[in-house]
């Protein structure tokens, strides 16, 4: 078959299929337009492989691309295959990989995080990096300059990175030993030091209450609440008006740090805290003064309490309640710990016992 010249494509016209030969055609449209078909067996059958339009392809360029995937298909492999693979990148990776792994997660919001901090600190040098090409080297210098400032954050992203590649390497794009597997060699070997939060001397609870309930906005009566019923700041920071019925408080599993459903009874106290934030968000309890996109309420953040605690010059102090006493100060201050933290305080209502419940314990501890 005599093969196709540079002229020959350009002046060609009439619709049809020419053959430039080893299964290269040009095909011609109805309407004049022009692309490049390679036409091969795969498996024992015949496939047709777009190449792109003739007016952005050479003929040149054609001739080498039918090249390249008839070399694949004689090897036994599928130019459909081999072509995602090559086109697949590091952020496309990185978004299927986030989308497989979302319904397993407790919370969209837990999503958004786990694939912001990759937006923040991989995507810079690898989002647009096809991911067969990305070495260990390439890993590193992502990691290396926030190893030893931000560990914990470095760490997540670590394991991040090697989720990503091992879901690459099982799907077939990526050849290779997950190159995460060896950048910790290359790490400088270090512990960060544990920083422990200061706890609040029991004697300077009333005041530091009666101060806290002089301030106004939502961050204060969070905190009201989260003391009030001992709980931890992120199940307060996302509790919704549906998991209030009556006086009893319900955390569903998906919002607890062990994953069971949490009955927490509120006492007249919690109560009359919820009357004062009431109006601000149909869905929230304590919504963030900003909103989303879409105008709906969104929790505070993370670093909220710490923020109130330091407008209220104690810095360093911790704000989850079961370290916030300290209980050297007096025996009394330790009974009043001890039975916070007793299984009754946080139990299913139809469960009987004769201790005080915590909420009252804790209006007795103001109260003195």
């Amino acid at each position: 078959m005599q093969g196709l010249s540079v002229r020959k494509v350009q002046t060609l016209s009439a619709p049809g299929m020419y053959g430039d030969g080893s299964g290269l055609y040009l095909r011609v449209g109805p309407t004049g337009s022009k692309s490049w078909v390679l036409r091969t067996v795969v498996h024992r059958r015949r496939r047709d492989f777009g190449l792109g339009s003739a007016s952005l392809v050479t003929l040149a360029e054609a001739r080498d691309a039918a090249q390249s995937l008839r070399k694949i298909a004689r090897a036994g492999g599928d130019p459909d295959v081999a072509r995602r693979r090559e086109t697949l990148t590091f952020g496309m990776a990185a978004q299927r990989v986030h989308d497989n792994l979302l319904p397993s997660w407790r919370s969209q919001r837990h999503g958004e995080i786990w694939l912001g901090g990759l937006k923040r600190y991989a995507f810079p040098l690898l989002e647009h990096r096809p991911i067969d090409t990305i070495a260990t080297a390439d890993v590193l210098s992502i990691l290396a300059p926030i190893w030893t400032t931000k560990n914990d954050t470095a760490n997540r992203i670590k394991q991040r990175l090697a989720t990503i590649f091992d879901w690459a390497k099982g799907a077939g794009h990526f050849s290779a030993e997950n190159p995460v597997a060896g950048v910790t060699k290359a790490l400088p070997n270090f512990r960060p030091r544990p920083e422990h939060m200061a706890s609040l001397p029991w004697q300077e609870l009333p005041p530091f209450f009666r101060e806290l309930g002089q301030r106004e906005g939502v961050s204060a009566r969070a905190l009201e609440f989260l003391i009030l019923t001992a709980s931890r700041s992120g199940e307060v920071r996302g509790a919704r008006w549906n998991e209030i019925d009556g006086s009893t408080w319900t955390v569903p599993a998906e919002r607890m740090k062990s994953g069971k459903q949490h009955r927490v009874p509120l006492s007249k106290e919690a109560t009359a805290v919820l009357e004062t934030v009431k109006g601000l968000d149909s869905d929230l309890i304590f919504p963030s003064p900003s909103r989303d996109r879409d105008g709906n309420g969104r929790p505070m953040s993370d670093p909220v309490f710490k923020a109130l605690m330091d407008r209220m010059r104690r810095t360093g102090q911790t704000t989850h309640v079961s370290d916030l006493l300290s209980a050297t100060g007096a025996a009394r201050a330790r009974t009043q710990i001890e039975r916070l933290q007793r299984p009754p305080f946080h139990t299913a209502l139809e469960t009987k016992s004769k201790e005080p419940m915590p909420a009252q314990i804790f209006s007795n501890v103001v109260d003195h």
